[in-house]
This record gives C-alpha cells, structure tokens and sequence, in this order.
C-alpha cells in the first residue's frame, strides 16, 4: 500500500484529526493530532490492511519560530511490507504527548530519550525519565535555543579540538 492510500484511508477513519499529506516528501507523512494519536496508533497497528508492527523509530524536532515541538513517528508493517511517518505538534512550552508504550513497548525507550533531549512528556508512560543525560542535567540539548554550561559538577562539558591542538605541537616541534 502507498502513503497516499494509507493516509486517504486513516483520514476517512479519523477526519479532520489526521491532515496535511505531504506526498512530496523523501519519507511522505501526515499530522495527527495528540487527542486521537492513541486510537489512530491502535487503528494503524490492528486494522488488517495496515498492520503496522513495528515502531522503527520515534524522534522530535525543535520549531521554535512556531512554538512548536514535532514528535515523529516511523512505523513499519512487517506482514504487508509498507511504512508510514506521521507528526504529532506539541505546543513547545508545555510538550505534552500521549504514550504509546500500551501499543509498542519499544516506545519505552524513544519516549525517554525525546523527553531527555527536547523535555517532551508522554502521557502514560511508565517510567519516563531521562534515558542519556544524569538526573541531575539542566535542560534539553536538542532545543534550538538551547545553551549547554560550561561545567558539569565541575568537569568541563567542551573539550579541545583534537586538529587544533595537533596544530599547535606541530608549530612548537618546528621551532
């Protein structure tokens, strides 16, 4: 099955919470909106035509300008080998996203590591919290406006560039 007919076909079911198709894109997607992602999810993997199975991936984008943060998800159907990428838009001041761990357990995993580096939280989920960055870290790091301290209990968080500093050797051995 094509984008185009998973979309018109999610659509029909779900109206005017599943829009704007981008057919044109490298990996084609659609919006569905926060309130319905956990029936068009649970549709998306159980109806027999889509049988999407496997979350490959679920990521987030940073659109500060509209005050926005994009969950994305990637989805894979094994038995009828066919994807589908849709967006969720969360407002970026208080990112708040239904879980879908009761449908994909793999979910688990990226739901933790969206709300460690971009602070989106996910309804329901059983164990959010953060997955790469310690307890303790302030801030999100894939936020555009993001700016990382210069220490870290005490550790520098930058080091020097290695080209840098082979540069500098070189000149002092030439002297």
């Amino acid at each position: 099955m094509t984008p185009q007919e998973i979309f018109d076909k999610l659509a029909a079911r779900f109206g005017a919470a599943v829009s704007d198709f981008h057919a044109d894109a490298k990996d084609p997607w659609c919006i569905v909106r926060a309130e319905a992602l956990l029936e068009a999810a649970s549709w998306l993997r159980d109806e027999p035509e889509m049988r999407f199975d496997f979350l490959q991936n679920l990521t987030g984008v940073d659109y500060p300008k509209e005050g926005k943060i994009a969950v994305v998800y990637h989805l894979f159907s094994y038995p009828n080998r066919h994807a589908f990428q849709f967006k969720v838009m969360a407002d970026r001041q208080d990112p708040l996203v239904p879980s879908l761990y009761p449908i994909w357990r793999v979910a688990g995993w990226h739901e933790r590591e969206c709300y460690d580096l971009l602070g989106v939280f996910f309804d329901g989920h059983p164990d959010l919290r953060r997955l790469l960055l310690p307890d303790d870290w302030v801030g999100h790091p894939l936020r555009k406006d993001y700016a990382e301290a210069e220490h870290y209990h005490g550790i520098p968080t930058t080091r020097p560039n290695p080209i840098d500093l082979f540069q500098v050797s070189k000149k002092g051995a030439a002297s």
